[in-house]
Formats: C-alpha cells, sequence, structure tokens
C-alpha cells in the first residue's frame, strides 16, 4: 500500500498562498496612491522615530529634571517652556510618545492576536461548546460599561508594573473577535480548506497555514484601530491617576495642566493635545488607507 503524503505546496484555490507577491504588490501600489493615506504613514514614522529615540536614550531623558523655573516662557532653553515644577515641557512630550507606542505596541498585539485565536477556535468549531464558551465570554465583556472595566481592572492591579495593559487587552479582544469568527465561518467552506480536511490535515494546521493568513486584512486594520483605542484609554486613565505612575504620558501632562489652565498658563496642555492628536490623526488616516488597500472588495473593482 502506498504511503499518503501531504503536499507542501498550497492548494491551488487558495488565496492567500497563490501570488502571494503580486498581491502585496497591488496593496503597496494601491497604498501608494492614496495622498492621505501616505500622510498618516508620514505622520507615524516620524512619530516612531521620536520614539525610538527616547528609547535609545537619545531624546527626552531630562523629562523629570527641573531644569528651569516655574511655568517660564518658550524660549531658547525650554522650546515650549516650564511647568509648575520647572521640568521642561519639550522633554515631557517627546518621552511620552515612547510612552504612547510602547502601550499602543503592546496592546495592540496581544488583544488582536488574543481575539484573532479566540475567534477562529470560535468560527472553526462553530455551534459547538467553544463557541458557545467564546460568545459567552464575548457577550459578557461587551456589557460592561468599558471604562468602568476598564477602570476597575485596573484599580484592582493598581501597583502591578502592567495592570493598565491587562485591563485594555481584556477588553480590545471582543472586537478582532467576533470579526475574525464571521470571516472563519465563510472560509471554512472554501474548497481549498476542505481540500485539506479530506487528505486528513489536522485542524489546527490548517487554521494555522490556510485560514487565519486569510484574515490579515482584519487583522492589520484591527490592530491600528486598537493601537489608537489604547492610547486614547490612557490617556484618559492617566488622567484619572490610574494609568502611568513610573514615567509620564500626555494624560499626566493633561492632568497637571488642569490647575495650569485655571492660572493662564497653556503650554502643558497645549502640548500634550497637539501631540497627541497629530499621532491619532496620523493612524487614523494609515488605518483607512490599509483598510481600502488590502479589502478584497476594493481589489475586485
Amino acid at each position: 500500500m502506498e504511503k499518503l503524503t501531504i503536499p507542501n505546496q498550497p492548494f491551488p484555490d487558495d488565496p492567500f498562498a497563490v501570488n502571494l507577491a503580486s498581491k502585496e504588490g497591488r496593496v503597496w501600489a494601491r497604498l501608494r496612491k492614496d495622498r492621505f493615506g501616505l500622510l498618516g504613514l508620514l505622520i507615524v514614522l516620524v512619530y516612531f522615530l521620536v520614539a525610538l529615540g527616547a528609547w535609545l536614550g537619545l531624546t527626552g531623558q531630562d523629562w523629570a529634571a527641573a531644569t528651569g523655573g516655574r511655568w517660564e516662557p518658550a524660549g531658547a532653553d525650554h522650546w515650549l517652556g516650564t511647568n509648575i515644577l520647572g521640568q521642561d515641557i519639550f522633554q515631557r512630550a517627546v518621552f511620552s510618545v515612547r510612552t504612547a507606542f510602547q502601550i499602543g505596541l503592546v496592546v495592540a498585539l496581544a488583544s488582536t492576536m488574543l481575539g484573532a485565536l479566540l475567534g477562529a477556535l470560535s468560527g472553526w468549531y462553530k455551534h459547538g461548546w467553544v463557541d458557545d464558551l467564546v460568545l459567552w465570554l464575548m457577550g459578557v465583556l461587551d456589557s460592561i460599561p468599558f471604562y468602568l472595566f476598564v477602570a476597575a481592572v485596573a484599580f484592582a492591579l493598581q501597583g502591578k508594573p502592567w495592570a493598565m495593559h491587562v485591563a485594555m487587552i481584556a477588553t480590545f479582544w471582543t472586537g478582532t473577535g467576533r470579526l475574525v469568527r464571521g470571516e472563519v465561518m465563510r472560509i471554512r467552506n472554501r474548497e481549498f480548506v476542505l481540500s485539506a480536511q479530506a487528505i486528513g490535515l489536522p485542524a489546527p494546521l490548517i487554521l494555522l497555514r490556510h485560514v487565519l493568513p486569510n484574515t490579515l486584512h482584519i487583522l492589520l486594520v484591527q490592530a491600528g484601530i486598537t493601537f489608537v483605542a489604547a492610547i486614547k484609554t490612557e490617556v484618559i486613565l492617566s488622567f484619572l491617576g490610574l494609568g502611568v505612575h513610573h514615567g509620564v504620558s500626555w494624560g499626566l501632562m493633561l492632568a497637571e495642566s488642569t490647575q495650569e489652565v485655571l492660572a493662564g498658563h497653556f503650554n502643558n496642555f497645549l502640548a500634550a493635545s497637539l501631540m497627541l492628536f497629530v499621532l491619532l490623526l496620523g493612524f487614523n488616516l494609515l488605518t483607512d488607507a490599509i483598510q481600502d488597500a488590502v479589502d478584497p472588495r476594493q481589489a475586485a473593482l
């Protein structure tokens, strides 16, 4: 009896595996035609370079040092002036870019991966106990007011270095999970998946090799959306005193500025608000452009 062999080549109608290089080229070509998308990419790259400089110790390292007097105006020594403690506002705003990227990347990657895994399992084993359990968990988490739940988790884990991250990951994965579940339920009936099942490939291998890669367009967009949501949530939590404790962020700067604005000093408020606004604008433009570029319906037009 001949031994059954499992082919290493992708199945002929696998839309992800066939002509992958040409598909990437078409996606990049569509992205290059989107001027607003390129503007968003440029903004994100500039912010990333600033964050990288802070990570490497090249910029923003004197954010905690009181190098000036109280509420000094903008000048050559302090480009955006100083706060009530004499700390350089520009240095604090620059170092906060690192904080934003660190929180955004960790939360976006973790919650997207968790949502992809649970959503794929739920969609593959639809109408079974796995699907029922995942849907029940999604329903419970979505039924709780978002900021109330995040604040409660962050407060319960207060003092832990990853309290805020855990709180956001526990809530952000549900949106990705629902989208991936629906996409997997659609893909699992495609011919290339049925062919993989017919030759005896195990379900986990089919999911990882043939099904999940075809949800990449969803995961990319969801990761960008989650990144933006994580930064905004961190600002709110830090403003309430439940976010960053060992460092500086735009949320802490906004919290500090509440008393400064009443005294007629707006530099702290404007620096944090404008840098936050520009970064979120850039990510929103880039995410919209990526969604248009990788959306299969756009590719068919």
